[in-house]
């Protein structure tokens, strides 16, 4: 969720007649400085306040968000608990574009999830990220980037395939970056989506602790309509805690691809990929399943074998196993997805997202 991608690079400024002010100038950044924020007779906290990109500076809040007193309370927390300049965040967000397409998008993705899978749903997915383009894209990119892919498999044991299939499945490598800004799209969600508000909210603390410690204008990053950014499309808090500086000049940035092919292998890490281990295996089904499906689920394979379910190979795990069923148009098939796929699944937590990824995945591997 910045924007930088093979040769573009980011513009930490912003256009001045873009950022609401009073008619005050400007107030000049401060260098970091140590301020006591009181809490009571003897008690406080020393924070921090590192300077921010960006002349923005107001007294109040006006713009798509004035009058929200939400967004004027976390504001405030900003101040207290991280920082921040008050009128630096009253600019900021004086200027901030209330998204009425994205919270229309998402009122009715909620009602689409209700639904069940319907036949079919698997081969409509899949189509839309197997084609030929986008392995062709994968391919051309694995090979530009053979050196970094073989140097995050050797150092955190994720293979160069699986790396380059969340990255086609997420942006087609730099062709679907996103063209919301972060900040437009986080604000929105954050006060006016109420079933995830508060996950957006801190998202959005996340952003904007992200952009000052990276030195980033917070108006400047573009990314999807959820906030996401870069080739890998990181959300802000998994940018803050698990992107790396894979190529070394000092700054992470998910539009660089060597620090994205980094990253991506370090939260395969982080959540649980285990080296050398399998991803998916197939089920001989003679019978009903009797028991519930998808990337969520957890059983032993003995609990397997108890349901009459046969296995196409020899399995001998402890691990606890996902029961996967992926819908064709005529029938039906099941898999186990092994701890690995679930690995995927946190990236996305979704079987058929998953399935794409490692489908991907074995195509990429083929053809490099």
């Amino acid at each position: 969720m910045l924007y930088l991608w093979a040769g573009l690079a980011l513009v930490a400024c912003t256009d001045p007649s873009s950022v609401a002010q009073t008619a005050q100038e400007p107030k000049p950044q401060i260098a970091p400085q140590q301020v006591m924020r009181s809490f009571g007779p003897g008690q406080g906290v020393r924070l921090t306040r590192e300077p921010c990109v960006g002349s923005y500076y107001s007294d109040r809040l006006s713009g798509d968000f004035a009058g929200y007193i939400k967004l004027e309370r976390f504001i405030e927390q900003m101040v207290n608990e991280h920082g921040f300049e008050r009128e630096y965040l009253l600019g900021l967000f004086s200027q901030a574009k209330r998204k009425d397409w994205t919270l229309n998008y998402f009122a009715r993705s909620d009602k689409r999830s209700k639904k069940p899978l319907s036949p079919g749903s698997w081969s409509r997915y899949r189509a839309k990220f197997l084609g030929q383009e986008r392995i062709g894209r994968a391919v051309a990119f694995g090979r530009r980037h053979k050196t970094a892919l073989a140097q995050a498999s050797e150092e955190y044991g994720v293979p160069g395939e699986y790396i380059l299939g969340i990255m086609a499945v997420e942006t087609s490598f730099g062709k679907h970056l996103g063209t919301h800004r972060v900040l437009d799209a986080l604000t929105t969600l954050g006060f006016d989506y109420a079933r995830r508000g508060a996950f957006f909210r801190d998202e959005l603390r996340q952003f904007l602790l992200m952009a000052r410690s990276e030195k980033l204008d917070p108006s400047t990053p573009k990314g999807s309509f959820a906030g996401a950014m870069g080739l890998g499309q990181f959300m802000p808090s998994s940018f803050r805690k698990w992107a790396v500086d894979f190529n070394r000049d000092g700054h992470r940035n998910l539009w660089d691809p060597e620090d994205t092919i980094g990253s991506i292998a370090n939260y395969f890490v982080q959540h649980g990929w285990q080296s050398g281990k399998p991803v998916v295996a197939p089920l001989r089904i003679k019978k009903p399943v009797p028991l519930k499906v998808g990337c969520n689920t957890r059983y032993s394979v003995r609990s397997l074998q108890q349901a009459g379910l046969g296995f196409a190979q020899s399995l001998q795990t402890k691990d606890a196993l996902c029961l996967l069923r992926l819908r064709y148009y005529k029938t039906d098939q099941y898999l186990i997805g092994y701890p690995n796929f679930y690995t995927i699944t946190r990236y996305n937590r979704s079987t058929h997202y998953a399935m794409a990824v490692h489908e991907l995945a074995q195509v990429i591997r083929q053809k490099l």
